[in-house]
């Protein structure tokens, strides 16, 4: 049985917050950050930039979000900060709005209590890649045990670069509940490092790396609470299925929601007198500054019947900032 926290996530139902873009202990070549975010002081909610609470909720509704995982950068590196929004998440949403957090530093056993304190639920360590296997009688080991002492769940979460018994045995020990391995991929914002590394992508793959998905399977993958989340997985099912959350909720009556989870729309220049003119039904289009947004089959019928010059057909995502996927001309 998978954790609640990976539960949210595979149905899409997870918001994640960005709460610090900076991360003082080491400089990962597999750190995916892109330079957007990385060594940034901003937050985010999904891809909304907070600039106030009010966003973070907004945000949530917008989505319907069933929980929120925290992330960074470093979230433990700016505790006030993180604790803030736990508690208003908590506050807002109750105690059965799930958090997680991800974190490369144990932090102590004061950073665990306020965390918990503040509301999380789920915390997931990721030690430094040249620890594995030399963790037992370290701080690593420890803080395990504290986490659980404050009323937090332990676990680990880390990238498949290679199978690490280890945290197999403090799945055995008791000490962590679950170790989460996530396939090790090349991201924009990590593939320079990576390649000189020596590491490539797997033939006919777009951010999987070649190699390591076998090995771990094989070490690690018959263990009850090893859970491998391939890169597949968190495109089909959980971007996925947060994106068809937010446009569920989003759309408008005209709009189209695809099997992706995007909006498709018809786009025009054409005067809003036009439509009225043509007796369009108020629902079926919106008036914008400097353009008309309508039923997409409708635009493209009315081009079809020369009632219309041009248009074309938009299809983008429901976030926040509404990044345009296709756009298809009509004349």
């Amino acid at each position: 049985m998978i954790s609640k926290g990976c539960e949210q996530c595979a149905e899409g139902g997870k918001m994640v917050m960005f709460v610090y873009g900076y991360c003082d202990q080491r400089d990962c070549f597999y750190c995916p950050l892109g330079e957007n975010r990385k060594n940034v002081t901003d937050v985010y909610a999904n891809e909304r930039l907070v600039e106030s609470d009010e966003d973070v909720i907004i945000e949530a509704k917008r989505m319907d979000a069933l929980g929120t995982s925290i992330t960074g950068g470093e979230p433990q590196e700016a505790m006030d900060r993180t604790c803030h929004y736990l508690s208003l998440l908590k506050e807002e949403f109750g105690e059965d709005h799930h958090t997680h957090l991800y974190t490369g530093i144990p932090g102590g056993r004061e950073n665990m209590r306020r965390l918990s304190e503040a509301g999380l639920d789920e915390i997931r360590f990721h030690p430094p890649l040249e620890l594995w296997g030399d963790m037992h009688g370290t701080e690593w080991e420890e803080i395990l045990y504290i986490a659980r002492e404050e009323g937090l769940t332990p676990a680990f979460e880390i990238p498949g670069i290679r199978p690490e018994e280890e945290f197999l045995e403090f799945l055995d020990e008791g000490a962590a509940d679950f170790c989460n391995v996530n396939e090790f991929e090349m991201s924009d914002g990590n593939y320079r490092r990576m390649q000189e590394e020596g590491f490539e992508l797997k033939e006919d793959h777009m951010s999987a790396v070649d190699g390591s998905r076998e090995a771990i399977l094989d070490v690690m993958g018959d263990h009850d609470r090893v859970y491998f989340c391939t890169s597949v997985f968190k495109d089909a099912a959980q971007h996925r299925r947060r994106l068809k959350r937010m446009a569920r909720n989003v759309r408008r009556e005209f709009d189209d929601v695809t099997d992706d989870g995007t909006l498709v729309y018809g786009k025009t220049y054409t005067e809003p007198e036009r439509f009225e003119a043509l007796g369009v039904p108020e629902e079926f289009y919106t008036v914008k500054s400097t353009h008309v947004e309508v039923a997409w089959w409708l635009l493209e019928e009315m081009i079809q019947d020369g009632d219309l010059d041009e248009g074309e057909i938009v299809e983008q995502y429901p976030t926040y900032d509404g990044q345009v996927v296709e756009r298809t001309p009509l004349a």
